[in-house]
């Protein structure tokens, strides 16, 4: 693999991505430009679609992974209820983690393909968001706007955009706030494989620091299918491949 592109997958530059200028985020040019021409068919229905996440790199998502390992982020159990990381196994915390935020060098938002969005026109300037079930909920604060959102992606008019988390699939908890440019994201999943995976993080562990690191490669072979690979199925079936 040549190594931008090692190095564009796992998050280890930003060379792939550029300014959104409204959120000061970064995505994936194709990306942002299918992310404009929803923004705007959205506005036409009374929303305004704003990214509050996109191009995460590598080092921010290990801080996130470490600080939960040795319990300086709260850990959550799949009902959002904080859990006791001393009187857990390595493998329980790995899973715990797992559940609510991606392995480093596997997050999707390394590829800047991948964002979390929120409906700016429904709360106040100055709103906290929590990117929760309960906001995202039918009934919740954004709820009209993934309403909204579930007709365009059903009726194949959401530009090439996707829910990657749309359903518990006894991996990822479900994140109806987040989309994913469909075209690029599989280009870069496809690169994504398990042994690529084990080797970046052999390969990263002694000037990292990566926690659980020892765990994640002995159990990669259950990680994999659980956490990351997003099943052909859940693709756009009108995509265009390079």
């Amino acid at each position: 693999m040549h190594r931008l592109i090692r190095d564009m997958l796992f998050g280890l530059t930003d060379a792939h991505v550029i300014l959104e200028p409204e959120s000061g985020q970064l995505m994936h040019p194709e990306a942002l430009s299918a992310f404009d021409q929803l923004r705007r068919d959205a506005r036409n229905a009374g929303f305004e679609p704003r990214v509050v996440s996109g191009f995460r790199g590598f080092e921010r998502q290990r801080m996130i992974w470490n600080a939960k390992a040795c319990g300086q982020r709260p850990l959550l159990d799949s009902s959002g209820k904080p859990l006791d990381v001393a009187q857990m196994s390595p493998d329980d915390i790995l899973f715990a983690i797992l559940r609510w935020s991606a392995l480093p060098g596997a997050s999707r938002h390394h590829w800047g393909t991948d964002f979390d969005v929120i409906d700016a026109a429904a709360v106040e300037e100055g709103y906290r968001v929590q990117l929760t079930p309960e906001e995202v909920a039918d009934d919740g604060v954004f709820g009209p706007f993934h309403r909204w959102l579930d007709e365009r992606i059903a009726a194949g008019e959401s530009r090439g955009l996707f829910r990657p988390y749309a359903v518990d699939r006894g991996g990822v908890a479900p994140e109806r706030w987040h989309l994913s440019y469909a075209p690029r994201a599989r280009e870069f999943q496809d690169l994504l494989t398990e042994q690529a995976l084990v080797e970046m993080i052999l390969s990263c562990e002694s000037d990292q620091g990566l926690s659980l690191s020892e765990s994640i490669c002995e159990r990669m072979p259950e990680i994999y299918p659980r956490f990351i690979a997003i099943p052909d199925s859940a693709y756009p079936t009108n995509i265009t491949r390079l």
